[in-house]
């Protein structure tokens, strides 16, 4: 099995070296790891003690944001290395991370593993949620190195879980420690004997609510907001867009803010077109007199979103009708319902969510219209909505103190 794995891994290399040339996501991808190894080996120290946190991307990395800033002051002699596989994640937080050294994750070859841990001689290593690169949990594991899982979440359609699974099951028994979302994570790895795990939870709520606890005030959107209710779209796509400004054609009084996943020059130039008719203000050039005449704010800079969701009245998360939806728990903890697409059963947050009122999912242009004219119409409605959103986060809190209590069992404090 294990040369079936190191086939797929040299495949996906191959493929994506072959796409570089007509995909910017892919040549991001290579360009940022070429002269890898050369460039860790120069960053680092000799004397450095290192903990290695990885993340996929950068959702992963807003998981993990706060056990990097615990682990600090913690842990203060240590430097803090994070990688991320996802050009999305690198080039965003490459120069604003709460870490010492920020790098791409080499390839998951085995030489690649070997060379990576002789170099940077972590002191222990940490994975956000998710990624189960099997030849790096092999050398940590040789080289006799604490692994943890944080915000681990696990589903029966998993390849551990299956029958066929016992090569995949048995690179578990390499982590030394899983820190779950949930019971029935904790349950699927019982049933397959592994039993170094408990459940802590999820760190993005307590990501989320040191958000809440430093509002971050934006004079144009607060221009912008007025006397208006705002609709705040985060984190959209096409599909999502579409459904917006069918909305929107009937919803005169309404405003809405709008950003997208992907802020390139050529989806922002689709959205304006997509709202011409609403006089819509990119954000880039916004100021507060500019704001107070249109309905649609364009957000065409990165690293805004979480925050600007405390001047929304209701949310819409995308990515709901294709790979998934978003981060749902940053518009959930400022207290306003949230609407997102039917793609939602892999993520807890929006089946909790769900359950207890705070958030509602849409299939199409017609759910969404009747969901946002009852809130919008009915009060009652919408405070019971608001107030369990925030309920839900506020009593979620408490993950990262528990994942920094397990480490001091295998590393020394000071």
């Amino acid at each position: 099995m294990v040369y079936i794995y190191n086939f797929f891994v040299y495949l996906f290399s191959l493929i994506i070296r072959l796409a570089s040339p007509f995909n910017a996501q892919a040549r991001l991808f290579v360009k940022g790891r070429k002269d890898q190894f050369k460039r860790i080996k120069e960053a680092l120290g000799p004397y450095d003690e290192i903990a290695w946190f990885h993340c996929a991307s950068l959702g992963e990395f807003e998981q993990g944001r706060p056990v990097m800033e615990a682990f600090r002051k913690t842990f203060p002699r240590y430097k803090i290395l994070l990688t991320f596989f996802s050009p999305s994640g690198y080039e965003l937080k490459k120069d604003n991370a709460p870490a010492d050294y920020v790098f791409y994750l080499p390839m998951d070859k085995a030489h690649n593993a070997r060379r990576f841990v002789r170099i940077v001689r972590p002191r222990i290593a940490v994975f956000i949620k998710y990624e189960y690169w099997f030849n790096y949990m092999n050398e940590l594991y040789k080289n006799k190195i604490p692994l943890f899982y944080i915000s681990a979440i696990f589903r029966k359609k998993q390849h551990f879980f299956k029958t066929w699974g016992w090569w995949f099951r048995n690179q578990l028994q390499k982590v030394s420690w899983f820190m779950v979302q949930n019971e029935a994570s904790a349950q699927l790895l019982t049933n397959i004997k592994i039993f170094h795990h408990e459940v802590s939870g999820d760190t993005r709520f307590d990501r989320v609510l040191k958000i809440l606890e430093s509002p971050r005030e934006l004079s144009v959107l607060e221009s912008f907001k007025g006397d208006s209710k705002i609709l705040m779209a985060g984190s959209t796509w096409p599909p999502d867009e579409g459904i917006l400004k069918n909305y929107f054609e009937q919803k005169p009084d309404l405003k809405l803010v709008i950003a997208a996943h992907k802020t390139d020059e050529a989806h922002i130039r689709e959205i304006q077109q997509k709202f011409a008719d609403w006089n819509p203000v990119l954000f880039s050039q916004a100021d507060e007199v500019s704001v107070q005449n249109a309905q649609v704010l364009i957000v065409d800079v990165m690293g805004l979103l979480s925050g600007l969701y405390r001047y929304a009245d209701i949310a819409y998360v995308g990515g709901g009708f294709g790979t998934g939806i978003h981060n749902l728990l940053e518009p959930a903890v400022f207290g306003i319902p949230v609407l997102f697409g039917p793609n939602h059963q892999h993520f807890q947050e929006a089946l909790d969510l769900l359950e207890k009122g705070g958030g509602f999912t849409i299939r199409n242009k017609t759910q969404f219209q009747e969901i946002m004219d009852q809130l919008l119409s009915e009060p009652e409605k919408y405070i019971q909505a608001a107030r369990a959103a925030q309920t839900y986060v506020s009593s979620h809190s408490g993950a990262t103190d528990k994942v920094i209590w397990k480490m001091k069992e295998y590393i020394v404090a000071g």
